[in-house]
């Protein structure tokens, strides 16, 4: 019986353990995004660069910064790509958190929370 169990115990540390890929430019992921303006102009994000609410970025609580994203809205259609510069979205269960250009490219600023598409167009260069 010992004699087994040391084997296991050998075996057990021989195996590999392979880390999860990173997320790849084929990723596609449904969900609510909302938008984030005026309250947080010329701070810094999470990236160290500083929010400008006219440029199109966003806020996403994974993909690496500077990660490009189609984001498409489900009402209507559209769509605006962006690059991640922050860290987000500060409320559960959103996907993403688009800066007022995303979302008024989109057509999506009066409705403050909407359903859309994510497909990542392209990762930054490691």
């Amino acid at each position: 019986m010992g004699r087994w169990l040391l084997i296991l115990v050998l075996l057990a540390g021989c195996t590999v353990v392979r880390p999860s890929p990173p997320p790849s430019a084929s990723v596609e992921r449904t969900g609510e995004a909302s938008w984030y303006g005026r309250p947080f102009h010329g701070r810094r994000t999470a990236s160290g660069e500083v929010y400008d609410m006219y440029k199109l970025t966003a806020a996403h609580p994974t993909l690496p910064f500077g990660a490009r994203v189609r984001v498409t809205s489900l009402r209507n259609g559209r769509s605006v790509e962006v690059r991640i510069n922050d860290r987000g979205p500060a409320v559960r269960g959103r996907i993403i958190d688009l800066s007022y250009a995303a979302a008024r490219a989109i057509d999506s600023v009066g409705a403050g929370v909407f359903p859309v598409r994510l497909h990542v167009v392209a990762l930054p260069e490691p």
